[in-house]
């Protein structure tokens, strides 16, 4: 297994990660798309440890929370042998707070993600999606709070456009807050836009790119 930095932080991770999207099979999208329980699951952490894979993402909204949940119960005993990526940002229910990334959604979703993941704290959280509601001085503060405390370790985005991942990190560098060092995007021979903008602006601004569950740069 090779190992890289992820953009310029001195956070470490294979190069190849573990999605556990199909942990948990719960809801109608999630069950159909992998129904993996806390056995399987384990059976599968196992053998990416043995081959020396350490980091794996999760994400909220995976199976209503227990993607996360079964992530948790399957590193435990070796939690300090993973590194463990999760995101927040997308819908996890209909009410008015259930989505985005305002102070008040952050500070749930991390709480509720450390409990489900049994962790003192997430190594890499990413934003699920750009937040237009929430000003973005707000979300870069409350991260940055979160940092300081220890709850996460690094931070990162997922789907955001080169102009969101732009402004927001001018907007923490202005305002002194700690940076996103982690872009996770889609990217595949098919589709193949990442290459046009996101791979440039990820090289300039040393934020490292990550497409699925692999590392395509970190530099």
């Amino acid at each position: 297994m090779e190992y890289r930095h992820v953009g310029r932080s001195g956070l470490v991770v294979s190069e190849l990660a573990f999605g556990a999207a199909t942990f948990g099979a719960s809801g109608e999208f999630f069950g159909a798309w992998g129904d993996a329980g806390i056995d399987e699951a384990r059976t599968m952490v196992d053998m990416c440890l043995d081959a020396g894979v350490t980091l794996f993402d999760t994400a909220d909204v995976y199976s209503d929370g227990a993607s996360e949940a079964v992530l948790g119960q399957a590193l435990k005993g070796r939690r300090d042998r993973a590194l463990i990526s999760t995101k927040a940002a997308l819908p996890t229910g209909d009410g008015p707070a259930d989505s985005g990334t305002s102070r008040h959604r952050l500070i749930g979703a991390i709480e509720s993600a450390l409990r489900r993941l049994q962790t003192d704290h997430i190594d890499l959280f990413q934003l699920h999606a750009y937040d237009a509601s929430t000003p973005i001085e707000e979300v870069v503060d409350m991260l940055h709070v979160l940092v300081a405390q220890g709850k996460i370790r690094y931070i990162g985005v997922s789907n955001f456009a080169g102009w969101q991942l732009m402004k927001s990190l001018a907007t923490a560098d202005a305002a002194h807050r700690t940076r996103y060092v982690a872009h996770q995007v889609y990217y595949s021979l098919i589709g193949r836009d990442y290459e046009w903008e996101l791979m440039p602006l990820g090289i300039d601004q040393g934020v490292g790119r990550w497409c699925g569950a692999r590392w395509a740069g970190a530099d």
